[in-house]
């Protein structure tokens, strides 16, 4: 039992949302939870969700409070859910611990819940406030707002660019921009989102690996290449690290049927043949959360982020501006012009080493 030294909501929701982060990386698809239960100036339970499938926030806080939770208050960074999916409803545990208040940051858009875990408590004489630092607890779990509200993951397009809005010194050719320190902060971001996804110039051109070197990841990484022209080779490198998760090629029927023994040599190396019926952006990305991806890094190349920010599928925009300029010769990066340099302040700027890294975010969670 620890004294509160601040008393307030909006206090109060800022630890839930803390303990909530603590589940990044790890609760995919299900969204990070964050709870506290209060007792006479006391915080007497905490708890978040550490992993799909595993207890809810809420259940492991009122583990904690025991008998001390009767008559007290919940702070959940999350509506409570009313339905029964790997575990049981928490509504109706908040019900059975005696509380007399409950404290929610957002309401939960799942269809299945959407304001009923909020009426279940009301109609059971349970004080419910909701809103209480909405916008952080929405920002948190924006993955999970996009998989509910549009049917598609959160799409984060990731650029190295040198000044001269370039992405390579020539045409096919590999080209490393930036410095160690900006490599660094990629796979930390790699460490952390379900998936990263490339379009088959880059697996042809770069033979990635697309894992998460020096980050420690909680659940296997989903790597994706959008590749109509099936021209990822069964030899490709990121084939031979499936012990790292699955690599999924999503193409179309026009090119299974055209080169159908490049299709089975693939699933003969080990990868998931996705096949929709034209070419469909949005419809690929649907396509991803039977794979239970929530959150897409998209990777590159040019043509690929052409295509995502022509459909309006990007999220957010993260670029690496690296000091150097490759000239007249280099490969332009497509949605320059439209993404300019100049628009991506809505962050502030940071420096990794040498590197100067810009993010905004684009179509927002609200």
């Amino acid at each position: 039992m620890s004294e509160l030294i601040q008393t307030s909501d909006d206090a109060l929701m800022a630890e839930a949302l803390a303990l909530a982060a603590r589940g990044r990386g790890a609760t995919s698809p299900n969204p990070m939870v964050g709870a506290l239960v209060t007792q006479r100036g006391y915080v007497v339970g905490r708890g978040y969700h550490a992993r799909a499938g595993g207890r809810h926030a809420e259940v492991v806080a009122l583990d904690e409070a025991g008998d001390a939770a009767t008559g007290g208050w919940l702070y959940c960074t999350l509506e409570p859910c009313c339905h029964k999916g790997r575990t049981g409803p928490c509504v109706e545990r908040i019900v059975q611990a005696g509380l007399a208040a409950v404290v929610v940051g957002v309401e939960d858009p799942d269809p299945r819940v959407r304001g009923a875990g909020i009426r279940y408590l009301r109609e059971r004489g349970i004080s419910v406030t909701v809103g209480v630092r909405e916008a952080e607890a929405t920002r948190l779990n924006e993955a999970f707002f996009t998989v509910q509200r549009r049917a598609r993951p959160f799409v984060t397009m990731k650029v190295a660019l040198s000044l001269d809005g370039k992405i390579a010194v020539a045409p096919g050719e590999r080209t490393q921009l930036t410095g160690h320190e900006a490599s660094a902060h990629a796979h930390d971001v790699r460490g952390v989102v379900d998936a990263i996804a490339v379009g088959s110039e880059t697996v042809v051109v770069d033979d990635p690996l697309l894992t998460a070197r020096g980050a420690e990841r909680q659940r296997p990484l989903v790597r994706v290449v959008f590749d109509t022209r099936m021209r990822t080779p069964p030899t490709a490198r990121l084939l031979g690290t499936l012990d790292a998760g699955p690599v999924v090629i999503v193409t179309t029927e026009a090119g299974v049927a055209r080169w159908p023994d490049r299709a089975g040599g693939l699933e003969r190396a080990g990868a998931v043949v996705e096949v929709l019926p034209a070419r469909d952006p949005a419809a690929a990305l649907s396509r991803l959360l039977v794979h239970d991806v929530s959150d897409l890094l998209l990777e590159g190349g040019a043509l690929l982020h052409q295509s995502m920010w022509g459909a309006g599928l990007v999220d957010r925009v993260r670029l690496y501006l690296a000091p150097v300029v490759l000239g007249e010769t280099g490969v332009a990066w497509v949605p320059l012009g439209q993404v300019s340099i100049a628009t991506l302040g809505e962050s502030a700027p940071r420096w990794l080493g040498r590197d100067l890294l810009l993010e905004t975010d684009v179509h927002r969670v609200d």
